[in-house]
């Protein structure tokens, strides 16, 4: 509620005394003085409404009294005596002044603004309970914790069912014990208080923990974060997938692994018409996070098919070739602004009928990712090329990197040129997927490749000047020049 005490006040045009209510405590009610029967609700303020005498014979009654001391009382039609506002402020009742209005007309006036403000709280709690389910279809997990924060303008922490950390927004990194502590209820001492826990799951069936601390209403934040709950709950626990499916999957992967013509003539019965792909390897540090669903919703975002299946306790999968950096981007957001324990490994291209090839490249990109607690590892940055630049000396790497000094402006700085071949060799030579990540048309990117042919005497169609050039490349980063 965004209508508190100090806001009654002031629609009243009224004095106010502060008693046992703190004048920042929402207003969710106005009775009438003969209506009271039990005091306010626990985080909430009655406002009730009465005459200087009817709460003169009120504070008579010894059980009335206790229960006005939970609410904020309004003394309208005529202004209080010095005897009746010395006995309120002895019993520490808050009190406005209202002697300007008359009774009914203060009482209809609080209960129509109290109306109104429920009904603009209730429209926001909907339309931010329908922006949290879009983002949970374009971002997943991460993306509804992050939401969720900006909405109540505080901060959240996302928990697995035994206390790790799955993601943070807002500042939520700098609360994770106070998170922990009251998620699991341990008998330690919280720094930050009022803090909310909406457990992801039902019963024995919980999945994770949302904790979250608002600065925003109390009340919207927690019909807020019980709406984001429901959603975790959905994106976090593991799918249903149907066992022929996923027997299908697996048996499929197992003759893309064997390769030859039969592997491609499966393929193309899949939908999947390219003449190469990229594998991948999944996996994650938390059992709370399945990784083949997780890695299903990447491909459907992605507009891929479910060429994936589980192996060995990890999800293998193949993806086409202008889409593996996108998957990339996917692994690195969610692990760096949502700090999720998830580990990709990704292969190089490789033909249809040679896919195993490729398969083996992601296993060992993704053995290297968790081992060196990594999000993301491509196989093509793994020690082979940094090997052979390691052990050359200065002068030997100089030579190499000199290969792109024709690329330099006049002012003796690389710019787009060297970035469009970066690119360009990073894909793979794919011009579309190269345009697409440059921003370029496919014309443009040609015209610049050509240019940077003809300034470096390098053919992009030779195999040794392409590796020439990423040597290149790698030997100017090794030196500390950035590529643009």
């Amino acid at each position: 509620m965004a209508y508190d005490v100090r806001a009654v006040a002031a629609s009243l045009d009224a004095e106010l005394f502060l008693g046992g209510v703190d004048a920042g405590v929402p207003v969710n009610e106005a009775i009438l003085l003969e209506q009271l029967v039990v005091g306010s609700a626990p985080g909430f303020a009655s406002a009730v409404v009465g005459s200087p005498d009817a709460f003169a014979n009120a504070l008579a009654d010894e059980a009335l009294s206790a229960h006005l001391a939970t609410c904020v009382a309004v003394v309208a039609e005529a202004p209080a005596s010095p005897g009746l506002t010395a006995r309120l402020a002895t019993e520490r009742i808050t009190t406005i002044h209202a002697g300007a209005h008359a009774v009914e007309v203060a009482h209809l006036t609080l209960a129509a603004r109290i109306a109104t403000d429920q009904a603009a709280e209730d429209r926001r709690v909907t339309t931010g309970t329908k922006v949290l389910t879009q983002v949970a279809r374009r971002g997943g997990v991460v993306a509804v914790v992050a939401e969720m924060a900006h909405r109540i303008d505080g901060w959240a922490v996302l928990l697995d069912a035994r206390g790790e950390l799955i993601t943070t927004a807002g500042a939520g990194s700098l609360h994770v014990r106070d998170a922990v502590a009251v998620a699991l209820r341990r008998p330690v001492r919280v720094r930050h208080t009022g803090l909310q826990v909406h457990p992801v799951g039902q019963g024995e069936d919980i999945s994770a923990y949302l904790v979250i601390g608002a600065r925003g209403p109390t009340s919207r934040s927690r019909d807020l974060a019980s709406q984001a709950a429901a959603l975790l709950d959905l994106l976090l626990r593991t799918a249903d997938i149907p066992a022929t499916e996923r027997l299908g999957r697996e048996v499929m992967l197992t003759t893309l692994l064997r390769g030859g013509q039969e592997a491609a003539a499966l393929l193309r019965r899949w939908g999947v018409h390219e003449t190469s792909l990229t594998a991948f390897a999944v996996a994650s540090r938390s059992r709370t996070i399945d990784p083949e669903s997780l890695a299903i919703r990447w491909l459907d975002d992605l507009g891929a098919a479910h060429v994936l299946a589980p192996l060995d306790g990890r999800v293998l999968g193949f993806i086409r070739d202008d889409r593996a950096q996108d998957l990339a981007n996917i692994v690195e957001q969610l692990s760096s602004e949502g700090r999720m324990p998830l580990r990709l490994g990704l292969g190089s291209s490789a033909k249809t009928q040679l896919l195993a090839r490729s398969a083996a490249e992601a296993r060992k990109a993704l053995d290297v990712a968790v081992v060196d607690a990594r999000p993301v590892v491509w196989y093509r940055s793994l020690a082979t090329v940094s090997y052979v630049l390691d052990h050359l000396d200065d002068g030997s790497t100089a030579r190499i990197a000199a290969v792109l000094d024709p690329l330099r402006d006049e002012e003796g700085r690389h710019g787009e040129l060297l970035r469009t071949l970066e690119i360009y060799l990073a894909e793979h030579g794919v011009w579309g997927a190269t345009a697409t990540r440059l921003g370029v048309h496919r014309q443009t990117l040609a015209s610049r490749i050509r240019r940077v042919e003809e300034l470096t005497e390098l053919s992009m169609a030779n195999p040794d000047d392409r590796t020439t050039a990423w040597l290149a490349i790698r030997a100017l980063q090794n030196a500390g020049a950035s590529p643009v």
